[in-house]
């Protein structure tokens, strides 16, 4: 009666909640809002010093890496970034030679993070830049397998407070009017920070004064919808590790259908916890009651089997007892014979 019981309960709030939720979910918006900003990557222009790495970390006061920044022998294998690393540079071997790469979190307009995010520990800030909250967040990390590009990283380290870790673009700098600190460390002003506008404009100038240097294209200004960080290259996006088939669509778009059922599980959860605990106490009582009734058994079995072999113990004392009597009773009788066959034989020699 229990179990169809729960099953009832659990198909009727599955009923409530759904309908009036399903039509509102995977239909969110993120952005852009009209402040937007950006970086723009120029790969030209990169070098692969390693600086905009060394500034990611100071500022951002994360431990120091294994190998010191100005040891150019990591690039030699290709990385990524995480929980340790917000940002990372990589060489990619082409026809031309060499090309460095700059990689960290891409600042999506409609982030995929905070799409598969149904805490809404992921938040686009009017900057640009796409926040994180840890009080909030449950861990499920749904955020690192929509992310497209592979960057939030989880501290399966951190035992007690572990937490989803990207590049927030520095934004405690921005609300001080500052720059990212990876952008004010380059040398070779490989990094461009502005609002987003004005950095496509400024890589559509690039590409068109000098066509035969640039790949016709602005990585991230349509992608997954678009990004607010942005790259232009002159060698073919895919080999210099970009994805090249991610398409337009925003993250909200791809996954409006896979949304829809978030809510429904959310509202199911208590009941289904709800069921799981009373069938769990349940079946805890009965192995509980099988438990006491198993002891009092085998302790109703042992004071019988103790009882009768106290028995059997106290009838074998008493045979041997009974047995010593009539061996201690036979000898004394057998000397009391003994006793009186040699006064009578002394009182003959007497005579």
């Amino acid at each position: 009666m229990l179990r169809r019981t729960f099953l009832g309960l659990l198909g009727a709030a599955g009923a409530s909640v759904a309908l009036p939720m399903s039509a509102k979910a995977g239909g969110k918006k993120f952005g852009p809002h009209p402040d937007t900003q950006g970086v723009l990557f120029d790969a030209t222009r990169c070098i692969g010093c390693r600086q905009c790495e060394a500034a990611c970390n100071e500022v951002n006061e994360l431990p120091a890496p294994d190998k010191k920044f100005d040891d150019l022998s990591v690039l030699d294998t290709e990385r990524r970034t995480d929980e340790k690393t917000y940002t990372i540079v990589n060489k990619y071997q082409t026809e031309t030679g060499p090309v460095f790469r700059k990689s960290q979190c891409n600042h999506c307009l409609e982030p995929a993070c905070a799409s598969a995010c149904f805490v809404k520990a992921f938040k686009k800030e009017p900057n640009g830049a796409v926040s994180y909250d840890a009080s909030v967040c449950v861990g499920c990390r749904y955020c690192m397998v929509a992310c497209p590009f592979s960057i939030p990283a989880y501290e399966y380290g951190e035992p007690l407070t572990p937490r989803v870790m990207k590049c927030t673009m520095c934004a405690p700098r921005l609300a001080e009017g500052k720059l990212p600190g990876c952008v004010e460390r380059c040398p070779k002003e490989a990094l461009t920070f502005g609002p987003r506008d004005e950095l496509i404009k400024i890589a559509r100038a690039r590409i068109n004064a000098f066509p035969g240097k640039y790949v016709d294209h602005v990585y991230g200004e349509h992608e997954m919808g678009g990004t607010s960080w942005m790259y232009i290259s002159g060698q073919p996006f895919s080999e210099i590790g970009l994805r090249e088939d991610l398409g337009t669509a925003s993250a909200p778009e791809l996954t409006a259908g896979a949304l829809a059922s978030v809510p429904i599980v959310v509202g199911l959860w208590p009941v289904l916890l709800g069921g799981i605990y009373a069938v769990s106490k349940r079946k805890d009582k009965i192995a509980n009651d099988e438990r006491v009734m198993a002891v009092k058994d085998a302790l109703s079995k042992a004071a019988d089997q103790a009882e009768k072999k106290l028995h059997e113990e106290l009838s074998k004392a008493e045979t041997a007892s009974q047995r010593r009597i009539e061996v201690e009773v036979k000898k004394a009788v057998e000397e009391a014979l003994s006793a009186k066959d040699e006064d009578a034989e002394k009182s003959e020699e007497e005579a």
